[in-house]
């Protein structure tokens, strides 16, 4: 059975202020993905007054402290960093899915990334998807894709492939097949 809609109604600014805040405290988001989910809400959200009401609950957030888009980049940039052990890249394409300022980004993202060994990260990456050494083309391949898919740079994907003695014909085609 699925889950209906929420109805759409004209909320008051505390009935929408409060929604917001159970929001933020099931999760943090970004405010354009906050202000995403209060507009699914709002009967009229194109309207002056929905347009109105989504600036002053979002302004009430902010003043609150509830809502910050740099704690938020720099919660999630350590995160993905740690945990799932993504490459720069990977992060900063994420953060702008999200909605998050490029100059926030990237403040948050060299933040995070400061003194972390790119390929160190890479190899990290590897083993925690439980991958070795390669021992075909296809094999190469798969991991070379799921490098770049991470967020690694060419020049480190490389690097670790070279460590593992993958042959120059193979990289070669990668290297074409990345351009």
């Amino acid at each position: 059975m699925p889950f209906s809609r929420p109805k759409r109604k004209n909320y008051s600014e505390d009935e929408l202020y409060e929604y917001a805040v159970g929001a933020l405290a099931r999760r943090m988001h970004t405010v354009a993905e906050l202000k995403r989910k209060m507009r699914a809400r709002i009967e009229d959200a194109e309207s002056e007054y929905g347009h109105t009401l989504l600036e002053l609950v979002t302004r009430r957030l902010k003043d609150n402290g509830y809502l910050n888009d740099s704690q938020f980049a720099a919660y999630y940039s350590s995160m993905r960093r740690d945990n799932q052990r993504f490459g720069r890249m990977r992060v900063i394409t994420d953060l702008k899915v999200k909605g998050v300022h490029g100059d926030v980004i990237t403040k948050a993202v060299d933040t995070a990334f400061e003194n972390v060994s790119e390929e160190k990260q890479a190899r990290e990456y590897l083993q925690k998807k439980r991958l070795a050494k390669p021992k075909d083309q296809k094999q190469t391949a798969r991991i070379f894709r799921q490098l770049q898919r991470a967020g690694f740079g060419m020049k480190t994907i490389f690097t670790i492939l070279k460590k593992w003695e993958v042959d120059d014909e193979t990289l070669t085609a990668l290297e074409g097949e990345s351009q």
